[in-house]
C-alpha cells in the first residue's frame, strides 16, 4: 500500500511516522517551506494527542517530547483582581501538558527527510479506474497512491475537491496569541500563582488565557540524550515562558502588527497581566482566526479521506484531534492491508461526529 498525505502539520507527520513504522509506503507533501507558517508558540497536549504520539512515534522521539514538555496540569484557574492583587480560584480540570509547538514540529520532522516534500502545493487529484488516486502539484510533480489523506488544515485543498459541500464559517472571533519569557515577569508573582495549570481571566472586553511552560528538562540536554538526530537549531536558546492569548473580534483588529494590537488591548488590564503582554516576544505574537465547519451530509467512503482541521474544527483541541485521527487512521490503514480498504476508511470516518460533540462539551 502507498499513502500520500497532504499537509505536514502535527496530524500529517504523526500519521507518516505511524505508517512508516508499520511498513506502509508514505509520502507527505507540504505547500509551505520547512520553516512552516506562524501558528503560535504553544499547544496544550492532552491524553488524546499524547496517546497518539506514543503509539505512532519511535520511542526516542516520544522520550524527547516528554522530557521537554511542561509539568502535568491538575486544574484550571480563574484569575480575578481583588484590591489590585491577582487571585486564583479553582475551576474545572483540564489535564495535559504544555508543549513548545515549534519544537514538537521539529521532533516530528526528524527522521522523515526522505518522506516530506516541501514547497508542493496540491492543485488537483482524481480517482483512477484501478482505484488508485493521482495527485498533481503546482511545481509539476505528480504522485499516485492507494490512499490520499487531506491533513492540510482549515484551508484544505483536499476537502474543497473531495467534499465541495463542506464549508468553513468564519465566526468573526480572533485570538491574539503570544509568549513571554518567565524571567521578564518574575517579579509579578504570576508564574508562581499559575504554576503548571491553565488559567483564564475574564476581563471587561476580553478574556485572557495563560499557562506557563517550564521545560521539565533543558531542551539542549534532552536532545543530546534522546534525539541527537534533531537539528541543534531546534533547541538553541529555548527559554521557559508564559503563553498567553487574548480573545478579540475581527472588528477590533486594524493594520497594526499582532503584538502592537495586543499591547493596545492590554492597556487596561491588571498590571501583572499587562506586563505579560508588553514584555512578550514580538516575533512570536500571531493572530489566529476562529472558524467552524458545520458537519456536511454523509458521504460514501473512498480512497480519499481527511483528518483534523481539514474536516472538523475544535479551537483549543485541534492538534490533539488531528493526532488522534492520525493514530486511528494509521490503525485503519494497517488493518486495510489485510481486508477491505473502503470499509476500514468508512469506519474511521464515522468517528468524526462523536469527537466534535465531545470537544464542544
Amino acid at each position: 500500500m502507498r499513502v500520500v498525505v497532504i499537509g505536514a502539520g502535527p496530524g500529517g507527520l504523526t500519521l507518516a511516522h505511524g505508517l512508516r513504522r508499520t511498513g506502509i509506503d508514505v509520502a507527505v507533501y507540504e505547500r509551505d517551506t520547512a520553516l512552516g507558517r506562524p501558528q503560535g508558540v504553544s499547544l496544550h497536549l492532552d491524553e488524546r494527542g499524547a496517546s497518539a504520539l506514543r503509539a505512532c512515534l519511535p520511542p526516542a522521539h516520544v522520550a524527547m517530547l516528554e522530557a521537554t514538555s511542561g509539568g502535568q496540569r491538575g486544574r484550571t484557574l480563574n484569575l480575578s483582581e481583588v484590591d489590585g492583587v491577582l487571585e486564583a480560584a479553582e475551576g474545572p480540570a483540564r489535564p495535559g501538558r504544555q508543549v513548545h509547538r515549534p519544537l514538537l514540529r521539529a521532533v516530528l520532522l526528524t527522521g522523515l527527510d526522505d518522506v516530506v516534500r516541501f514547497g508542493a502545493e496540491l492543485t488537483r487529484f482524481e480517482r483512477r479506474p484501478d482505484g488508485t488516486v493521482r495527485a498533481w502539484f503546482a511545481d509539476g510533480r505528480t504522485d499516485t497512491a492507494d490512499v490520499l489523506v487531506g491533513a492540510d488544515g482549515i484551508g484544505s485543498a483536499v476537502r474543497r475537491r473531495h467534499l465541495p459541500g463542506a464549508r468553513v464559517v468564519d465566526t468573526g472571533r480572533r485570538m491574539l496569541m503570544g509568549a513571554t519569557p518567565v524571567r521578564a515577569v518574575a517579579g509579578t508573582g504570576l508564574p508562581e500563582l499559575v504554576g503548571d495549570n491553565a488559567a483564564a481571566a475574564h476581563l471587561p472586553g476580553t478574556t485572557m488565557a495563560l499557562s506557563v511552560l517550564r521545560f521539565t528538562r533543558r531542551p539542549e540536554a534532552a536532545r543530546r540524550q534522546w534525539l541527537p538526530a534533531l537539528g541543534p537549531g531546534a533547541v538553541a536558546g529555548l527559554d521557559d515562558y508564559v503563553m498567553w492569548a487574548l480573545a478579540v473580534t475581527q472588528e477590533r483588529l486594524g493594520p497594526a502588527s499582532a503584538w502592537d494590537t495586543a499591547r493596545e488591548l492590554a492597556a487596561d488590564l491588571p498590571p501583572a497581566l499587562r506586563q505579560v503582554v508588553t514584555e512578550a516576544w514580538p516575533d512570536v505574537t500571531v493572530t489566529l482566526r476562529i472558524a467552524t465547519i458545520p458537519p456536511p451530509p454523509a458521504w460514501p467512503p473512498s480512497p480519499v479521506t481527511l483528518l483534523g482541521d481539514a474536516i472538523r474544527l475544535a479551537p483549543g483541541f485541534g492538534a490533539n484531534l488531528a493526532m488522534q485521527d492520525a493514530h486511528r487512521l494509521c490503525a485503519a490503514l494497517t488493518e486495510a492491508a489485510r481486508g477491505d480498504l473502503l470499509d476500514t476508511i468508512g469506519a474511521y470516518e464515522s468517528s468524526f461526529t462523536a469527537d466534535v460533540v465531545q470537544a464542544s462539551v
